[in-house]
Order: structure tokens, then sequence, then C-alpha cells
């Protein structure tokens, strides 16, 4: 008889728990890379708004910088103009990222792969060009300066060191991962499984797929609000580039060395891009590019599923080999 199908199990594994684990040790142990593991924190939260509309809900997106960048600016347009205040700011760029992310749903949710990729890159192309034109707002190509840091909570104050930055990032992405992990093992998480991998049939079970889509992607435009702030406040600087379509494919380069439809692939791939990249353009800045994209190559050709994939069946492989053994 086959086993009863059941919620997949939210408790937390030993391997999740040591996962967490390692930036709070890390925190101890490389004290003069705390800037650079902040970063890689906040990009690994922009990962995982968009892991949260293509590794489940199957949505491609190549403008997602748009609500990345929209954050930043909500973020950095208050600082400029005195109010400095971290949380209040993070939460302005989540709503207006959220409500970007709203309106444009209803156009991505309507067409296909092609058509969303065209419609995403086309909505992160206007947006581009819409803050590059609004240069007496945005700052323009000379990016918006002038940001001045709050103390957060009240108490702390951001510091050169990066400690504060620090533990603030680390705070942040965890709360929200924490949200997305119940997000992806509830109902409605398995709900956006199935529109993914068969949509057509999902309103015979009584899903409605277009609002599904739309919440998600509306989540998901949030969440992205939010590490755009999160970068903001930390960095106190706002660049164009941060709505421009090299970090959407990042972005995309990201889940696929990580692997999507995980979670932990959107955070494992953003640290392993980001540290080969400081490593490798330190060691040849001309040419860091190149490989980058052997290393996307290998992960491709023979880690089906990104990183995390590979690890994956490396695993299944090792317990076949010693059933074998056994019998």
């Amino acid at each position: 008889m086959r086993s009863a199908l059941h919620l997949p199990n939210d408790r937390w594994k030993p391997l999740e728990i040591a996962f967490w684990l390692l930036p709070v040790v890390s925190y101890f142990l490389f004290p003069d890379y705390l800037v650079l593991i902040s970063q890689i924190m906040i990009v690994g939260l922009f990962a995982l708004s968009l892991d949260l509309i293509l590794g489940y809900a199957g949505i491609v997106s190549l403008g997602h910088a748009a609500f990345f960048g929209l954050g930043a600016y909500t973020a950095g347009l208050l600082s400029v103009h005195g109010w400095n205040e971290p949380l209040s700011g993070l939460l302005a760029g989540a709503i207006v990222a959220g409500l970007f992310g709203l309106i444009t749903s209803f156009l991505v949710v309507r067409g296909q792969d092609l058509t969303r990729l065209m419609v995403t890159l086309g909505i992160g192309l206007m947006l581009f060009e819409a803050a590059n034109k609004a240069a007496f707002i945005t700052g323009g190509v000379d990016g918006l300066s002038g940001m001045t840091g709050g103390k957060l909570l009240g108490l702390f104050e951001f510091d050169l060191n990066g400690k504060v930055a620090y533990c603030y990032s680390l705070a942040i992405l965890f709360i929200l991962f924490v949200v997305m992990r119940r997000l992806v093992k509830s109902p409605f998480g398995l709900s956006l499984i199935g529109i993914r991998e068969g949509g057509k049939r999902m309103p015979a079970l009584g899903a409605g797929v277009n609002r599904r889509l739309v919440t998600v992607f509306t989540i998901s435009a949030a969440i992205a609000g939010v590490a755009g702030a999160l970068l903001a406040q930390t960095t106190q600087f706002v660049g164009l580039d941060m709505l421009g379509f090299p970090r959407s494919a990042e972005l995309l380069i990201i889940l696929v060395l990580g692997g999507t439809g995980r979670l932990y692939g959107a955070l494992i791939g953003a640290a392993v891009f980001m540290l080969a990249q400081d490593y490798i353009s330190g060691l040849n800045p001309a040419y860091w590019q190149f490989y980058i994209g052997l290393l996307l190559i290998l992960i491709v050709l023979f880690a089906r599923g990104g990183i995390l994939g590979g690890l994956d069946l490396i695993v299944q492989r090792i317990k076949t080999s010693f059933r074998k053994e056994q019998i």
C-alpha cells in the first residue's frame, strides 16, 4: 500500500540550524569581512524574493531589479529628506515595491514564459529610464547621495566596521526567511507548486490560478523592496545600477548556481557567486566574468538543479551504494 501523503514537515532540521549558526560564528571569526558578508546576506534576500516566484510559481522575470531599486530609492529619498529611522524605511520600501508589484502583476501573470520575460524586462527598462530622466529626484547617473543613517531601534548607530549593519542584515534576512519558509510549506505554497507543474489543472481543484500568482508576485516584490532598502541603508548610497538589467541577470545566475525552488539555494548561490566574484576579480580584474561563466556552465552540465541539486545526487548515490553493499 502507498503511504498517505502529508503536508511538508515544518520542523527545523539539524543542517538548517547549523546553516544559520554559520553567520553568527562568522561575526567573530571574520571581523574584517563583515561588510562583504552583509552584502551577501542582502543579495541572498533579494535572490529569495525571486525564488519565491520562479522556483515555486514558475514565473520567470528579467526585471526583478525594478522592485529592488524602488525599495532602495524609497529608503534613500526618505533619508535624504530627513526621515532616517531604519525600520520604518524598510517598511516604506516594502510598501512601495509591493504596490508596484501588485499593479504590474496583472500584466505579468496573463502570459506564459516568453511573454513574462518580455513584460518584466520592459517594466524594468522603463523604470530604469524613468529614474535616469528624473535626475533632479534620483540623482541620475551620479546616484542618490547625502543619505544619513539613523540609530537602529534608537540605540545602535551604524559604524564604519559594519558590525551594526551585519547584525541588522542578518536579523532581517532570518525573519523574512522564516516567513517565506512557512509560506512555501503551507497549502498556499503547495498550490503554487501545483500551478508551476500544471496550471491548467489547478482550477479543477478549486484553486484560483491568477489570484494566487498575483498574491505571490506582490509578496515577492515587497521582499525585493526590503532587500533594496536594506542595501541603501547599510551603504548609504543608491545608484541607477540597482534598477539595471545586469542586476536582474545576476540574480538569475545566482539561482541557477544554488538551485531554484529550495530557498536555501538562493542563499548558497548568493554566497558562492559573490565570494567567487570577489576572489576572482582580485586575481584577474579584466577577465573575472569569464571564470564566472565557466563556473556556471560546469554547474549546469554536471549538477542539474544547481549546487544543492548536485549535492542531493551525490547523497542519493552514496545511499544506493550503501544499500547494495548491505544486500
